[in-house]
């Protein structure tokens, strides 16, 4: 918000100039620069350099002279680049002071840009066969944020976290308990989707390359998922749902969430 009200002063203070000098209407833009010029640019001086018949680094330095940094405290000074932008340079003091003092306020951050209109925001949606590493633990997180940022600028947002429970990694690990001699149940103090991911999982897919029947059984196995009231079926979304719980059981310690 703070930089908002920046930018919105500086757009009065160059309609102010063009409107003194007599330009008439001008679509400038002013926005975030790239590192290296400044802190917010603007482009009035390419729009106005065929009129005026004059270069835009002229026209630049014309709107330096004529702006008044005393509009806003939290600018420190306007350069006219060599290539004819208009470049701001944030006071960062001033600037830190504001966006502290503002983001005290109970409102912080409420800026209606989505008129309530609906978002799906989908993250996370790691296959049900193992724990969360921290690559997808970097989703969870990135996903969360943005889902809270829409929301706050009054997007109605839905969160969706797909689950693939009949893909081939779940198939297989119902080859490795049907076919490949482990256990259901790991070892004491064990969690079953780290179980799964680093044991059975692993060597399970290990075995394919010396295991042809093993392969044959993954093949088998996939094509019997496809059919949702098959034996099968019913066994991987018993164990597809055990590992999902360990799954939400972390996302829920990071405080993310999901509508579905």
């Amino acid at each position: 918000m703070v930089l908002l009200n920046i930018i919105n002063h500086m757009r009065e203070n160059i309609s102010k100039i063009i409107l003194e000098k007599g330009y008439g209407e001008v679509n400038f833009v002013v926005e975030p620069s790239r590192s290296g010029f400044g802190d917010i640019t603007c482009n009035v001086a390419f729009l106005l350099a065929q009129s005026l018949k004059k270069t835009p680094k002229e026209i630049a330095q014309e709107f330096v002279g004529a702006y008044d940094t005393s509009l806003s405290k939290e600018i420190d000074k306007v350069e006219a680049h060599q290539s004819g932008y208009l470049n701001f340079f944030l006071d960062a003091h001033s600037f830190n002071k504001a966006v502290l003092l503002e983001s005290q306020k109970e409102n912080y951050g409420n800026i209606d840009i989505g008129k309530n209109s609906k978002l799906i925001v989908e993250h996370t949606s790691v296959n049900p066969n193992k724990a969360l590493h921290i690559g997808h633990l970097r989703n969870v997180v990135i996903g969360d944020a943005i889902s809270r940022i829409l929301s706050k600028v009054n997007y109605d947002v839905k969160v969706l976290n797909y689950i693939d429970d009949s893909g081939l990694q779940v198939a297989d690990l119902i080859v490795g308990f049907k076919f490949g001699g482990f256990s259901e149940t790991p070892l004491a103090g064990e969690k079953f989707a780290d179980y799964c991911g680093d044991t059975v999982y692993v060597k399970t897919t290990a075995k394919y390359e010396s295991d042809k029947e093993l392969e044959s059984r993954r093949r088998e196995i996939l094509k019997e998922l496809e059919d949702p009231t098959s034996e099968t079926a019913k066994f991987g979304k018993i164990i597809t749902r055990k590992v999902l719980k360990d799954q939400l059981d972390t996302v829920w310690n990071l405080g993310a969430s999901y509508d579905c």
